[in-house]
């Protein structure tokens, strides 16, 4: 099967599964790839906002349910926990709108937020304002991207594995920095227990 084929076949899948995951490379290559050809950007954006939708919903449904319990036994959270308890009361509307755009507070956020007296309702409407402009700043950022590359570099489909290549593992590099300093910063905390 070639990459065409793949990104045909299980492109839009895999972008509402990686932006369920919290993943903005995912939606960067997605955006990539439709400039190519292989997707459609509205389709690219419109799986974007269901996974990101349905991720943040599913985070809130789970700090309703089990609250302050769920966030108490993460430690390491409670700093981003501080943080977004701190811009909702100050920002409101506006931080449950936008905390998709703050690096490391985007899952915390909406467990926080459904901890909080914000009606169910009410996030689900903020939220998919938050996810709708999000799918369309990042997605098409990534089909911009692609734009750019072939002002640049001229006919762009003679490097298109390359260049997803690249992308891809910039992605998955800051990914795996990320997981490193969790578990560093566990290690650290249980260290010092």
């Amino acid at each position: 099967m070639s990459l065409e084929s793949l990104i045909r076949t299980y492109g839009y899948l895999a972008v509402v599964v990686g932006t369920f995951l919290e993943g903005e490379t995912v939606l960067v290559l997605a955006g990539f790839a439709a400039r190519l050809g292989y997707m459609k950007l509205p389709g690219v954006i419109l799986a974007a906002f269901v996974g990101s939708l349905s991720g943040d919903q599913l985070f809130f449904y789970i700090g309703r349910r089990r609250g302050q319990a769920f966030l108490e036994k993460r430690p390491r959270w409670q700093a981003r926990v501080r943080k977004v308890h701190q811009l909702l009361e100050k920002h409101g509307i506006p931080f449950m709108i936008g905390f998709r755009f703050l690096y490391g507070l985007r899952t915390v956020s909406p467990l926080v937020i459904g901890t909080s007296s914000v009606p169910a309702g009410f996030f689900l409407l903020l939220n998919s304002i938050g996810a709708i402009m999000w799918a369309v700043a990042v997605g098409t950022g990534g089909y911009l991207f692609g734009h750019a590359m072939q002002a640049i570099i001229g006919d762009v489909k003679r490097y298109e594995l390359a260049a997803l290549a690249a992308i891809a593992i910039i992605g998955i590099s800051v990914w795996l920095i990320h997981l490193w300093r969790r578990r560093t910063c566990k290690g650290n905390q249980a260290g010092s227990s």
